[in-house]
């Protein structure tokens, strides 16, 4: 039996009720799994302790202006490919959002169509990015499930170890839980044992460097 392929996950951060109400709807046909934040707190929580395939971000919200939601995720290790939302169209509003980290800006109204095939282009481009992760001095080739050096000697990861090594590498600066990772990268109903388990077999593959234990706290991506 063929695996298929998991829906693309995305985070919506928008409001306004009726619109956060059409857009869920809209991407949900499109086959997204949709988290819906209604704030730029709620948005910020998620977009640090969640994966999503791309954000699309109100620039108007609540508790965190959408900008500074965005700088914010950006400064934690997010690189998530971002399209804003805003009815604030004008050349410097424009500018201003792609120098905050968004890949995309779309002004109020728009076209369904349009904003679904933008969003198929973010995730395209973004896909094209992720499919190489630096790890320390090494890199994680995503498609090929291995972990290559600069001369070309590679390690073969199985596709759970490949799953939480790209996790940790997504975002270098960011320190997981063990329910994170096991959120993020397994089962959720799994014993929370797995995710030592992973780690083991990692640092039994690459070195017990590649991964750093934060006492109390997690784990995060190793720096050799």
């Amino acid at each position: 039996m063929v695996n298929q392929p998991a829906p693309p996950r995305v985070l919506l951060v928008e409001d306004d009720h009726r619109l956060a109400g059409v857009l869920g709807e809209l991407l949900a046909d499109e086959g997204y799994l949709v988290d819906l934040a209604r704030d730029g707190q709620q948005g910020l929580h998620l977009g640090l302790s969640r994966s999503y395939d791309v954000l699309v971000l109100d620039r108007r919200l609540p508790a965190i202006e959408g900008l500074d939601l965005l700088r914010r995720l950006r400064g934690r290790g997010v690189t998530t490919a971002a399209l804003v939302l805003t009815a604030r169209g004008t050349v410097a509003d424009r500018v201003e959002g792609l120098d905050a980290g968004a890949e995309d800006y779309l002004t109020k109204p728009f076209d369904a169509e349009e904003l679904l095939a933008r969003l198929r282009a973010l995730r395209r481009r973004h896909r094209e990015r992720a499919d190489l992760l630096p790890v320390g001095h090494r890199w994680l080739d995503v498609a090929t499930r291995q972990v290559r050096d600069q001369s070309g000697a590679a390690v073969a990861l199985s596709d759970r170890e490949c799953a939480l090594l790209q996790a940790l590498a997504a975002r270098p600066h960011q320190v997981f839980s063990r329910n994170d990772l096991r959120t993020l990268v397994f089962d959720a109903a799994e014993h929370p044992g797995v995710v030592d388990t992973y780690v083991h077999y990692l640092r039994r593959k690459l070195g017990r460097p590649v991964i750093r234990t934060v006492r109390g706290l997690g784990y995060q991506i190793g720096t050799t």
